[in-house]
């Protein structure tokens, strides 16, 4: 009661009615329509545009210099919902002229946005972040359209991509450099931070929101410009996030977007890699693609980023609370029906729990409602395309034929027809030789496999090229030591199954990434070190 009539706690909870509550209601229009008899496959197969209550975050356009830049039609590619197939909207499919255009803005801009003071940046990046939760429910539609996450998936994200923009725009104002002891007494060492330049950034279509704020947020708060190539199948949300940076008053040039199709990528990527005054490259996607633009980066020997795949491994040992470690597991797991680079691929468990966790885990998959994104009560959408719902179900075959079990399959005969749908499944006696277990699955796929011994279990898990994130359970605090130091990765989940934070260094180790993501760590990322002897004379 003292609480509730505490000052303080009014502010808050008028701040979350203005920032949570409305854009909640605007999110219940689908609902609304639901119960005047229109039906969900009726609602998701309209336009985009037609989708949002602000219909000036969809666009349809590049956006350079400030600006949203249209192209003949001839050159626009089709974005298609995952969900049902329909047909989204188009956007340009652009190219090197166009890359060449965005740095030449960016690199004017940079002159400026340099020398723009840490708090006014600080402040037009709150204005940003601001934004971007007035919008959550727009935001979180386009999102769902466009990748299919199911809508509170997407507006989690939402709220998780916004948290980036707030934390370096606090962080801006915290870049120092410092005075070291000279060597002799008429000397000073200065050390002073500066922005690193133009900077390219590639992201992917899994978290089209979060990615995007995690890389330009930090390069912002450092006094970089950058020019941004989001997924090809994922435009509509960085586009939404471009608009409401202009709106909060990013100047032109800082932030430019270059869409393009999957034909053309390579080219804008080699135009970024190639382009002298791109003098850094932040890329999150494939181990494949990465090593490709860090190869093709070193001819002008860029500062280089990287967020690769992995392989994570779930170990269980015997002492685990097996109802968290199964609840963990399918949240680290099924979390955008398996399509994100830190989900658990590799369940490593003790034979004592072997069977029990198994029970466990195949029940709650069984129970997992499949169908488009935006229909109430889902909480596993589509694949993102028909290859990666075949390399799923090629999976599970392998499996089959190599002695595997399939359990809880969930009932996916109500999914909307054309969408690329993957009932998401248990495999249980899963071994190394299977491909479910060599290979990142980015599907709702959980293979299971049993181990005797705490270093049995470590070389299983660390039998892969892959680093980026690990998982475990046990209620032995010497054991979460012992086996955080052994296994590795670059994170580690010790009894939780969603690690991720923009106050926590993000990033992997092995062929999983160079560098950091979030926390001061990745501002440091976007900053040169310039290092001031100054002499004082006699």
């Amino acid at each position: 009661t003292i609480l509730r009539e505490s000052t303080m706690y009014k502010k808050i909870a008028k701040a979350l009615r203005t920032h949570v509550a409305r854009p909640m209601v605007i999110g219940s229009r689908f609902n609304r329509m639901l119960s005047q008899g229109r039906s969900i496959a009726e609602l998701t197969q309209v336009p985009l545009v037609e989708r949002v209550k602000d219909k000036s975050l969809v666009r349809h356009s590049a956006f350079i210099n400030g600006e949203f830049v249209e192209k003949p039609a001839s050159s626009m590619m089709n974005i298609y919902d995952p969900g049902n197939g329909s047909l989204l909207g188009e956007v340009p499919d652009m190219g090197e002229e166009a890359v060449k255009q965005s740095v030449e803005a960016a690199k004017i801009a940079f002159k400026t946005w340099r020398a723009t003071p840490a708090k006014e940046r600080a402040n037009i990046l709150r204005r940003w972040f601001d934004l971007i939760v007035q919008n959550t429910e727009d935001l979180a539609v386009i999102m769902t359209s466009e990748c299919g996450k199911p809508l509170t998936e997407a507006r989690g994200e939402v709220a998780y991509g916004a948290s980036y923009v707030e934390f370096f725009a606090e962080e801006a104002k915290r870049i120092e450099g410092g005075i070291l002891p000279g060597p002799v007494a008429t000397k000073r060492v200065l050390v002073m931070k500066e922005p690193v330049g133009v900077c390219g950034l590639i992201t992917p279509w899994n978290f089209p929101n979060a990615m995007v704020t995690r890389k330009i947020a930090p390069a912002l708060a450092a006094g970089c410009t950058t020019v941004l190539k989001p997924a090809e199948a994922t435009p509509y949300s960085a586009l939404a996030l471009a608009e409401l940076g202009r709106r909060a008053g990013i100047p032109a040039g800082v932030i430019n977007v270059v869409t393009s199709s999957r034909a053309s990528a390579p080219k804008v990527g080699n135009a970024l890699c190639d382009h002298p005054d791109v003098r850094k490259i932040s890329f999150t996607g494939s181990t494949v693609v990465g090593k490709m633009l860090a190869a093709r980066s070193a001819a002008t020997v860029k500062r280089v980023s990287l967020e690769l795949g992995g392989n994570a491994p779930f170990l269980v040992f015997p002492d685990a609370d097996i109802e968290a470690a199964v609840e963990g597991a399918v949240a680290s797991k099924f979390r955008n029906a398996g399509q994100t680079c830190i989900c658990a691929n590799r369940f490593i468990v003790h034979s004592a729990v072997y069977d029990e966790f198994v029970k466990r885990l195949a029940a709650r998959s069984a129970a997992l409602k499949v169908g488009h994104g935006l229909e109430p009560g889902v909480n596993c959408g589509p694949l993102i395309t028909a290859d990666a719902q075949k390399r799923v179900l090629d999976m599970v075959a392998d499996a089959k034929a190599k002695g595997g079990s399939v359990l809880g399959q969930a009932d996916i005969s109500k999914a909307p027809q054309g969408g690329r749908f993957a009932a998401p499944a248990v495999i249980a006696g899963a071994g190394v030789q299977m491909n479910c277990f060599q290979n990142e699955i980015f599907g709702p796929l959980a293979p299971v496999t049993r181990f005797e011994t705490d270093q049995e279990a470590y070389d299983i898990a660390n039998a892969t090229r892959a680093g980026l994130a690990g998982y475990m359970f046990t209620r032995d605090v010497g054991r979460a030591f012992r086996a955080a130091e052994a296994l590795e990765y670059g994170m580690v989940g010790v009894n939780e199954g969603i690690i991720s934070s923009e106050v926590a260094p993000f990033g992997g180790m092995k062929e999983s990434g160079l560098g950091r993501e979030g926390s001061r760590y990745g501002t440091e990322e976007y900053l040169e070190i310039k290092y001031v002897c100054m002499g004082l004379g006699k």
